[in-house]
C-alpha cells in the first residue's frame, strides 16, 4: 500500500514537472541550414553537413545534419520550450510528430530556384510547407478537426529564411542581378514569403517566430570576396539585407492589421543582433569576428569545412564556424537575448511573452 502510495505521488510529481516545464504543445520548423537538425542526410545532394568536423562539440561529438560545431537555434529554442529539439521530418515522415517536427533544409529559400541545380538540392519553402501539410492532416484524423486546430493555436511556428536567396544574389558569380534589380528581388522575397505565410494560417498555425536575415554581408564567404581583399562586410549585401528586414516587418504588421488579426508573432532582429556582436566581440565573449572557425585558406573561407579543413581549438571565441554558419556559442546568444529578452531585438513580443498568449 505505502509502495503503491510513492508511485501514484511519483507519477503525479513526474506529470507536474513536465506540465510545468513544458510551455508549449509543439514546435514546428521551416527554414534553412540555421536550423536544419539533419533533413539532407535524406536526399541527394552536396548540401550536407554529416560529415566531420561539424558536431566535434555536439553531445557524443558526433555530425549529425546540423551546419555547426554543436547545437544550433533549433535546439537551444526547443530547450527554452521545454520540449525536444523537433526531429527532421524526413528521418520518419510517417509519425504523428505530436512534439512538432522540423522541416528546415540546409541551402533552403523563400524562392524555389535558389539552390536548386543539379548537384544543390534543398527543401524549399513551398515544399515545407506542402509536407506540413500532411502532418496537419495526420493530426487532424487523430485529434479530430477542434482537437488539431487548438494544438496548432497555441504551437510554435518558427521560420528562419532568407539568407540563401540574398547570398545567392550577391556572390561574385551570381547571374541574379543581369536579371532583377536589388529592390525587385527584395520585394519578390517578401511577397512570396508573404504567401506561404498565408498558407500555414489556413492550415492553423497563430504563432509565430520569424527572423531576419542576419547581416550576411559579414559572413567570412563574403568578407573574402571583398574588394581588394580587405576582408571587410559587403556593404551592398548588408544593406539589402537590412532592406529585406524592414519590408518583412512591414508585411507582418499589416498582416497581423488587416487580413490576419488572429495571428500573434516574435520577429527576431538576427542582423543587428550579429552586427553588435560583431562590433562589440569582447562584450558577448568573442575574440574572432572575421574569420571561420573551420576551413582553409584566407579567413578559412576559401575551402568549406570537410574533413580536410583546419578547425581552432577555442571554438567558443569565435562567433563563425564556418564560412556560413554561427557557431553554437552565438546561436546560444540569439536564443538567449531574444527569448525574454527587451524589445531592442525581439518586437513587437518576445518568445515567452508569445507562448503566454
Amino acid at each position: 500500500m505505502a509502495i503503491s502510495s510513492f508511485l501514484s505521488f511519483f507519477f503525479l510529481l513526474i506529470c507536474f514537472k513536465l506540465s510545468h516545464t513544458q510551455s508549449v504543445p509543439a514546435a514546428y520548423m521551416f527554414g534553412d541550414s540555421l536550423i536544419d537538425v539533419g533533413n539532407n542526410n535524406y536526399f541527394t545532394t552536396i548540401i550536407k553537413a554529416n560529415f566531420p568536423y561539424n558536431g566535434h562539440d555536439y553531445p557524443g561529438g558526433k555530425p549529425t545534419g546540423r551546419f555547426s560545431n554543436g547545437k544550433n537555434t533549433a535546439d537551444f529554442l526547443a530547450e527554452k520550450l521545454g520540449i525536444p529539439t523537433p526531429p527532421p521530418y524526413l528521418a520518419s515522415k510517417n509519425s504523428q510528430f505530436l512534439q512538432g517536427v522540423s522541416f528546415a533544409s540546409g541551402g533552403a529559400g523563400i524562392f524555389n530556384g535558389t539552390n536548386d541545380d543539379l548537384l544543390s538540392k534543398a527543401i524549399h519553402l513551398s515544399q515545407q510547407v506542402q509536407f506540413f501539410s500532411i502532418v496537419q492532416q495526420n493530426l487532424v484524423k487523430q485529434l479530430e478537426l477542434d482537437g488539431a486546430m487548438k494544438q496548432l493555436s497555441k504551437s510554435i511556428f518558427v521560420v528562419v529564411i532568407g539568407s540563401n536567396d540574398m547570398i545567392n544574389y550577391f556572390k561574385s558569380d551570381s547571374k541574379l542581378p543581369k536579371t532583377k534589380t536589388p529592390q525587385q528581388f527584395v520585394d519578390e522575397m517578401v511577397s512570396t514569403l508573404q504567401g506561404q505565410l498565408k498558407h500555414l494560417h489556413g492550415l492553423g498555425a497563430r504563432k509565430f517566430v520569424i527572423t531576419a536575415i542576419g547581416s550576411v554581408g559579414c559572413i567570412p564567404l563574403l568578407r573574402y570576396q571583398s574588394a581588394n581583399k580587405s576582408n571587410e562586410c559587403f556593404q551592398q549585401a548588408n544593406f539589402w539585407a537590412n532592406k529585406y528586414n524592414q519590408q518583412l516587418q512591414s508585411m507582418l504588421q499589416d498582416l497581423k492589421a488587416d487580413q490576419l488579426k488572429d495571428i500573434n508573432y516574435s520577429f527576431i532582429d538576427t542582423y543587428n543582433l550579429l552586427f553588435d556582436v560583431i562590433q562589440n566581440p569582447a562584450t558577448y565573449g568573442f575574440s574572432e569576428v572575421k574569420a571561420a572557425c573551420c576551413g582553409l585558406g584566407r579567413l578559412r573561407a576559401t575551402v568549406p569545412c570537410t574533413p580536410v579543413a583546419l578547425f581552432c581549438i577555442n571554438r567558443s571565441s569565435h562567433v563563425f564556424w564556418d564560412r556560413y554558419h554561427p557557431t553554437e556559442a552565438a546561436n546560444r546568444i540569439i536564443i538567449n537575448t531574444t527569448f525574454d529578452g527587451t524589445n531592442k531585438y525581439v518586437f513587437p513580443l518576445n518568445v515567452k511573452q508569445l507562448i503566454a498568449l
